[in-house]
């Protein structure tokens, strides 16, 4: 689903990553774990191809990302890969509904389709009754779930979330924990994501360990399964805006 070789990516005279190999399976849902300035949210948007390493290839969903134009990276960004946010990012002047679809409208679907698979999407995350409120008139906790929903809108095969939990309550959190592996099993995404929670970090199915832009640790065979929760490191290496744009 995504591999990654030699990735750098320096931002003046400050090398921020030095030299990433990662391989990440369909379907897993992992977490990239580390210090603040380790390197992991500038991994993360070379993922999701909003920005350019300087060295290197990313290839997702085996499509080389690299390669692609500017044009092409954000159609394949709008079709392929969906953004969570630790702040939703809800554009204020339209409903919850309104908010899933925008993503599909710029992905060229028609206003029934988006409509039918946005309201597909709230029922699954048990809000249906809140399709036509607006972000200011949800709690923190639906309008995280309303942004997953949008990121999910256009069946993308990635999700990337940044922290997304970081802005809610613990009963919150564990919702939206949970969800994650719910809709993966639903809908068979694959989930990476950058995280402070030590909770959500020992529930994926395997967690990365970044340090410094480097890898923290030599890793096992990507098949290696050592015991439930049990965190491993994925490679050996030197070690703002709606996911619609």
């Amino acid at each position: 689903m995504i591999d990654i070789k030699n990735i750098t990516k320096s931002f003046g005279s400050l090398q921020v990553l030095k030299g990433i190999d990662l391989h990440i399976d369909r379907g897993e849902v992992v977490s990239i774990v580390g210090p603040s300035g380790a390197g992991k949210t500038t991994l993360l948007q070379i993922l999701g191809t909003l920005d350019r390493p300087d060295t290197g290839t990313v290839c997702v969903d085996d499509i080389n990302t690299t390669q692609l134009s500017q044009k092409k990276l954000a159609d394949f960004r709008n079709r392929h890969i969906g953004f969570v946010f630790q702040f939703h990012q809800l554009l204020p002047e339209f409903t919850a509904l309104e908010n899933i679809m925008i993503p599909a409208y710029i992905a060229g679907t028609s206003q029934k389709a988006a409509k039918e698979r946005a309201q597909e999407l709230l029922s699954f995350m048990g809000l249906s009754d809140r399709a036509h409120h607006k972000p200011s008139e949800l709690s923190g906790g639906e309008k995280q779930r309303i942004a997953v929903a949008r990121a999910l809108v256009n069946n993308p095969a990635v999700i990337l979330a940044d922290e997304p939990s970081g802005s809610l309550d613990t009963k919150n959190k564990e919702e939206l924990h949970q969800l994650f592996f719910d809709l993966r099993d639903k809908f068979g995404q694959t989930f990476v994501i950058v995280t402070h929670d030590e909770g959500l970090a020992s529930i994926t199915d395997r967690t990365i360990h970044m340090r410094d832009g480097i890898l923290a640790s030599p890793a096992p065979s990507n098949n290696t399964v050592l015991n439930n929760n049990t965190v491993v490191s994925d490679s050996v290496a030197d070690i703002n805006t709606p996911s619609a744009l």
